[in-house]
């Protein structure tokens, strides 16, 4: 059809993924090889998997509403949401299961913006969000784990635990920032009572800490350039699947 975005079309690629032609090459090699695209009774998908992935690609990317980005791909508004729903979690990244002895990892929270209000409160930023752990390598930046969402109210300490992400790295060493205090987790030195500064040691090491954690801010600001972790409209489950794809999407442009 003349006049929509199709991945036949490597142009239309870079933009609306944020990917390179061959890093979304890579992508459908990996899902065809998952069993993404099996043969399915009944009616056939109306756009082939590359298109499809392209379509769930693009609405993460642009955070345009199905009304529009169906129009754009060729096909119904509910043909768009039947493929972003069924596709969604097959994108979704799988969390590292081992990682060697020398291992450094990060953590953090991010909240994104949901309309879904079951599964978000109001939070710091004054708005409906959902927090999600996100723990990534620090030599490599790759994300190597997300936690299930929770409550936006929620704070670090206990969304380490609660959202899984903990169990996830097992006894791997974690880096992370004060709000983590009392978790195990290395964490910058604070003061103690009636202590007007830190040792000039301890300052040193507080200095190296939040070199090395600064690395997991900018892999949030990376993965919020996908504009639906600003603003997510998915309900239940959406906004978790969308954080875990987003995520592989991200580790994808970081490899090549």
């Amino acid at each position: 059809m003349a006049g929509v975005i199709t991945a036949s079309e490597p142009s239309w690629i870079a933009p609306f993924t944020g990917l390179s032609a061959r890093q979304f090459g890579k992508l459908l090699t990996a899902l065809r090889r998952e069993g993404a695209n099996p043969v399915r009774k009944g009616r056939p998908w109306s756009l082939p998997l590359e298109d499809r992935v392209l379509l769930v690609a693009a609405y993460w990317r642009t955070n345009l509403t199905l009304r529009l980005l169906a129009p754009l791909c060729g096909v119904a508004t509910s043909a768009a949401d039947r493929i972003v729903d069924h596709l969604g979690p097959l994108l979704a990244l799988q969390p590292r299961k081992r990682f060697r002895k020398d291992t450094v990892l990060i953590v953090d929270g991010t909240l994104v913006p949901t309309r879904d209000h079951t599964v978000g409160e109001q939070s710091k930023n004054y708005r409906y969000s959902t927090n999600h752990q996100v723990v990534i390598e620090a030599d490599t930046r790759l994300v190597v784990a997300v936690g299930r969402p929770l409550p936006g109210n929620r704070n670090d300490c206990k969304a380490w635990e609660l959202s899984g992400a903990k169990a996830a790295v097992g006894r791997t060493t974690v880096v992370a920032d004060g709000g983590y205090r009392g978790t195990g987790l290395i964490i910058p030195h604070r003061r103690e009572k009636g202590q007007d500064e830190l040792p000039a040691w301890k300052e040193e090491h507080n200095t190296s800490h939040r070199k090395v954690r600064a690395r997991v801010e900018y892999a949030f600001a990376r993965m919020k350039t996908w504009k639906i972790l600003r603003d997510c409209r998915l309900k239940g489950d959406g906004v978790h699947h969308a954080m875990l794809g987003i995520a592989r999407l991200h580790n994808l442009t970081l490899t090549g």
